[in-house]
């Protein structure tokens, strides 16, 4: 067995080993972590297979944006994860049907292979050989932004909305959290910035606002 395919049994299997850790821990923030795991060793195998580009583009959104803000927004939110898992065994037949559903789609995936070899040689876009002078970047980039442009497009308008929605999911207001505001700021005056206090000898000085509280 040579390098590569050692280096690729290890992060197989670590990818599988995290996936599965994805579903099972009770931490959210755990679970959050184990799949930033799953992108690193996701993006070793890319590198094995000579994809660069997906390796880098895995780790700069998935890892660096997406799982971060993810985690970010587990960490900010208030939410009751005890009620959550209550409702596990009434929703377990749906989860169940769900992933039923995608275990025949994989299966269906992995075996057309078999059933039809030749259909993934027709089907593949041709890849840059090694004397083509052409990049799997700059192959990627004349796929994405000319066949596949309008799919790259939706993609980032969902990003967009995601990102928009964990910002107004984490800006919730709460009773006794001060916040900055800066019409407030930049409205301020010397007589509202500035207050003058006489303070008489061994007296402790209370502004204005607590005293008046």
């Amino acid at each position: 067995m040579g390098l590569s395919a050692f280096f690729f049994y290890i992060f197989a299997i670590l990818s599988v080993l995290a996936g599965a850790m994805v579903i099972i821990a009770r931490n959210p923030v755990h679970a959050v972590l184990f799949l930033i795991l799953a992108f690193f060793n996701a993006a070793g195998l890319f590198v094995l297979l000579g994809a660069e580009f997906l390796a880098m583009v895995l780790v700069i959104v998935y890892v660096g944006a997406v799982a971060v803000l993810f985690l970010f927004v587990v960490m900010m939110l208030d939410v009751d994860f005890a009620e959550l898992r209550a409702g596990f065994i009434r929703n377990a037949p749906l989860a169940a049907l769900i992933g039923g559903i995608v275990l025949v789609e994989l299966v269906m995936v992995v075996g057309f292979a078999y059933i039809q070899p030749d259909v993934s040689g027709v089907a593949a876009a041709p890849f840059p050989t090694a004397g083509s002078g052409i990049t799997n970047t700059e192959a990627l980039g004349r796929l994405i932004y000319t066949r596949y442009v309008l799919f790259f497009q939706g993609a980032g308008l969902i990003l967009l909305v995601a990102m928009i929605g964990a910002i107004v999911l984490t800006l919730r207001h709460k009773p006794g959290v001060k916040r900055q505001s800066i019409a407030a700021q930049t409205a301020r005056t010397p007589e509202t910035a500035i207050e003058v206090v006489k303070v008489e000898p061994g007296q402790a000085i209370v502004p204005s606002g607590e005293a008046q509280g």
